[in-house]
């Protein structure tokens, strides 16, 4: 089911789709060498496929990790024969320097058009030389929705596909196996063929029928709270959240139950992650910190071992005084940002350590803080416009933040437009 054309690519519409950056290369007969990343699962060697197809170059793929010097010498000199090659290099991140320095020239005189897949943050596990040579394009993990349209090809393709057996099934069956995927189109087409070919026809129609347990037998991880359509998974998050916002421990540690049962870490840890800093947050900065540990924990023992860490946690936030005062305040800020307020930054705190900035004024009558007693002397730091601005507004429900709210008192009150 790999695409031969960018109209057959499902998802990352955003590259692929009708005026975007990718298929505007293409139509413009200018490709450049690119890196996609991104999770496993969502486009990234389909995208290159698709690339080769719409061009007619032909596509060689090869592993940074496994595939050696003398494997790019042979796609090197098929670019040389043919005039262009497109190179689909899968792990780029791990692409050593011997490799690299034979690539390199080859994408600068462009025999090889280089598309680097990769799981891994590109700007800090890929080397300079090579990200100075390409596009680099994040890839996002596919909806539901498209997964679904997928799957619906792969069953009437008759060619590429399953369209030669005879497979009843229904939308709400195919949403189980879309939203178990999380995201990941090979996982949901690897778990539709095995559901297919391992299930014997039904002797009266003929029929193969792929029901719920089906899937789930298959490798589908099943639906949690019962609903097909996925909004149970975006409502237990919610009732999660809120659970540990209204401090409900028991009724926490049931949601986080329910999305340890779906199989679904990443979205336990990352939304553990908001509640800390949104909801206890200054009331209770240790508590944060410690759910970072325990979630950078849970990533490195994965199910269900993660489950230990994550429950402590969660009755930590649950147990803790809340705030939201710092994310009241930076909205605030960003709201005076957005309007267009605090554009001129005040002369004394401009940079400084050039020729000729005292000639224009700047930072001539900045005061040291550290050159008075205590650290600190009363001066303006915020723009004319917005100098008496006060974004945040402090919560007194946690010793830290009570200790906070008095010193932000006795600054403001010091500071040169105290009262």
């Amino acid at each position: 089911m790999r695409p031969t054309n960018l109209d057959e690519v499902v998802g990352q519409q955003d590259l692929v789709g009708p005026g975007k950056i990718i298929r505007r290369m293409v139509q413009a007969k200018r490709l450049r060498s690119m890196i996609l990343y991104g999770p496993p699962g969502i486009g990234k060697t389909s995208i290159a496929s698709a690339i080769a197809g719409s061009t007619k170059y032909h596509l060689r793929i090869l592993n940074a990790a496994t595939d050696t010097k003398k494997d790019l010498q042979i796609v090197a000199e098929e670019g040389r024969m043919s005039g262009t090659v497109i190179l689909l290099l899968d792990e780029i991140h791990r692409l050593d320097k011997t490799k690299q320095d034979f690539l390199l020239p080859h994408l600068e005189s462009g025999r090889i058009i280089l598309i680097g897949a990769t799981t891994e943050n590109p700007y800090i596990n890929i080397s300079p030389a090579i990200r100075s040579r390409t596009q680099i394009f994040a890839l996002h993990p596919l909806s539901p929705d498209d997964i679904i349209s997928a799957l619906h090809r792969a069953l009437t393709d008759k060619e590429k596909g399953l369209g030669q057996y005879p497979v009843v099934i229904s939308d709400d069956t195919l949403g189980v196996l879309a939203h178990g995927a999380h995201g990941d189109l090979r996982t949901a087409l690897n778990t539709l063929e095995l559901a297919v070919l391992s299930t014997t026809p039904d002797p009266q129609d003929k029929q193969i029928h792929i029901t719920d347990q089906v899937i789930v037998d298959s490798g589908a991880r099943p639906p949690i709270a019962g609903d097909k359509n996925g909004d149970a998974h975006y409502d237990t998050i919610s009732a999660f959240q809120k659970s540990i916002r209204g401090s409900d421990t028991d009724a926490a540690l049931h949601y986080l139950a329910v999305l340890i049962a779906s199989g679904d870490l990443p979205s336990i840890m990352r939304r553990l992650l908001v509640i800390a800093y949104e909801d206890v947050g200054l009331a209770n900065m240790p508590a944060a910190a410690r759910t970072v540990a325990a979630v950078q924990a849970a990533d490195r023992l994965g199910l269900p071992e993660g489950r230990i860490p994550l429950a402590n946690a969660v009755i930590e936030l649950c147990l803790s005084p809340k705030s939201n005062s710092g994310m009241a305040a930076i909205d605030a800020a960003l709201a005076d940002v957005h309007a267009g307020k605090g554009q001129h930054i005040p002369d004394t705190l401009k940079d400084a350590h050039y020729q000729g900035a005292k000639d224009l004024g700047h930072g001539t009558d900045y005061k040291y803080p550290h050159a008075y007693p205590g650290d600190w002397v009363a001066q303006q730091y915020l723009p004319d416009d917005i100098k008496t601005a006060q974004y945040y507004t402090p919560k007194r429900n946690g010793k830290f933040e009570t200790a906070l709210a008095e010193q932000y008192a006795r600054l403001r009150q010091a500071g040169p437009h105290g009262h």
